[in-house]
């Protein structure tokens, strides 16, 4: 029996749609986190490019949210998971290109229990959600050129050109497909440099990130000047380095990780059965992780920043492991390994469902003035509960008279301010005025251009989660004659404290705070 006779694509719509069907249930259960709330300003102020980013995530969510004419935890995922079922499926077709359908089958496995790839980008709505969606659409074009040159159009061109542009407007990370491409052509496929069609792709790419450049140079190239001073350069940081490689192997999940360089290891199996694409892949993979290796030698970074290079590694493996199994002559789908893979990965989902709503735990800060600091269950839950008992204080403190109606919240801070605006602000009618520093608030420097701000004589509530304390009257003082006692709700699960929230409220406005932007 061949691995052509299985009927994988039918087996690939049964993990898409399965895949899909339980983020959509875990999204009733898990509350928006700190990134994604933030992100959700994306939505409420479209823009071609943004402080942190540019603005392919807003422009999703606005589309998912129907122009935010629905706007909840499951509208805002919802571009996520499309993202995600139509990149396993592209990965699925590419791996069919590279070898067979179990090549495909295998590698989109991988992709859907890879916790960066199926939960980071796939589930939870960040840049990387409609980013990993292009990059894989660029990969299926690459490899295509690769495996069937002659078929390889213009409009293939083209279609490579665009779909690289908008992996960059998702996040600046997609101009390492040019660069990855672009050194294997330079190295391997030198003919083609000298082909018109290249250059069309480059100029639809370059059209599609003409918008990122535009904002910029309107805002004195803000978001360059913010990601250079990120890179710090304070000598050797073996600890970062160590953490970004541990980080990488537990985002991608231990055991997919292994599988990848178990491949990796046998390369002489690997050149001849990808004996065309090989080059490919790994140049599409390497640079990627060659640059943020070196940069936490001197620099913390973050494990997900590498994720997008694994895709190509996927593809790698998946062609490894069926060539495996089919020398073995095995009848077996995946191989063992990816099967306690998986087993890894549906654990891992239960064991943090567990830990909200089940068995919570405080295992953040015990002491009063940082309670739950460091505790991840408060970066999930809790701001639902929390609008409730506060919309009771709003109410009472309106009819009592201690307090305007059109009193805003007052934020100092992009998190928890993505919070305060999607869970509490939105729901309530309230308005959110930003009142601190640009490097601390980000885009909500930008909102505050359509608010009327504070004036003389207004009151404001300021807010404080446990977990994230600040003293008000530092921030403060200078703007309020005077901050009230602060009211406490505490956020109870199954009788463990996982946090206080500290509602102050600030009387008469005293001094009208200076604008952030310009």
């Amino acid at each position: 029996m061949t691995t052509t006779t299985l009927p994988y694509q039918k087996k690939m719509w049964w993990l898409i749609g399965v895949s899909i069907l339980l983020k959509i249930i875990l999204s009733f259960f898990i509350e928006l986190g700190n990134d994604e709330v933030y992100y959700y300003t994306y939505a409420v102020q479209p823009d071609w490019n943004h402080f942190d980013h540019p603005g392919m995530v807003g422009w999703m969510m606005r589309v998912t949210s129907l122009n935010l004419h629905w706007v909840s935890t499951l509208s805002m995922r919802l571009g996520s998971f499309i993202c995600a079922a139509l990149a396993t499926f592209t990965i699925f077709k590419t791996g069919t290109l590279l070898k067979d359908e179990r090549s495909g089958y295998i590698a989109a496995w991988m992709y859907s229990i890879s916790i960066y790839t199926s939960i980071i980008a796939g589930f939870f709505v960040l840049p990387d959600s409609p980013q990993l969606l292009f990059f894989t659409l660029s990969i299926y074009w690459m490899v295509k050129f690769t495996m069937q040159p002659t078929q390889f159009a213009t409009r293939d061109w083209l279609f490579l050109g665009l779909f690289i542009g908008l992996a960059t407007l998702s996040k600046v990370h997609g101009l390492y497909l040019w660069i990855g491409f672009g050194a294997y052509l330079l190295f391997h496929q030198a003919k083609t440099l000298q082909k018109r069609d290249l250059y069309l792709a480059i100029m639809v790419t370059v059209i599609c990130v003409f918008p990122i450049l535009y904002w910029n140079i309107q805002n004195n190239f803000i978001t360059y000047t913010f990601h250079s001073n990120r890179v710090m350069h304070t000598g050797i940081l073996l600890d970062s380095f160590i953490q970004q490689i541990v980080g990488e192997m537990v985002y991608q999940n231990p055991l997919v990780y292994l599988s990848v360089f178990i491949a990796l290891f046998n390369f002489k199996k690997l050149k001849l059965a990808l004996s065309k694409a090989l080059p490919l892949l790994l140049w599409l993979s390497f640079p990627l992780l060659i640059t943020f290796w070196g940069l936490s030698l001197f620099n913390p970074t973050l494990p997900h920043w590498t994720g997008p290079a694994y895709i190509s590694l996927f593809l790698i493996s998946g062609v490894f492991w069926s060539t495996y199994l089919q020398q073995k002559n095995s009848f077996n789908i995946l191989p063992g390994i990816l099967k306690y893979a998986t087993g890894l990965f549906v654990a891992l989902i239960l064991g943090v469902l567990l830990f909200i709503y089940v068995i919570p735990q405080q295992i953040g800060s015990a002491k009063n003035e940082n309670l739950g600091e460091y505790n991840p269950i408060n970066d999930l839950t809790g701001w639902e509960s929390f609008t409730k008992s506060f919309a009771t204080i709003v109410q009472k403190d309106r009819s009592n008279g201690t307090m305007p109606a059109n009193s805003p919240i007052v934020i100092h801070k992009w998190f928890p301010g993505g919070h305060i605006l999607f869970y509490t602000a939105k729901p309530l009618k309230m308005s959110v005025i930003a009142v601190g520093q640009l490097q601390d608030l980000h885009k909500f420097a930008w909102l505050n251009k359509g608010n009327q701000g504070l004036q003389l004589g207004d009151n404001a509530y300021y807010i404080v989660p446990s977990n994230l304390p600040v003293d008000p009257h530092f921030l403060y003082d200078e703007y309020f004659e005077q901050i009230a006692a602060p009211d406490t709700i505490p956020i109870i699960t199954k009788g463990v404290v996982l946090r206080n929230f500290y509602v102050y409220k600030l009387k008469n406005c005293k001094k009208v705070p200076p604008p952030i932007l310009p």
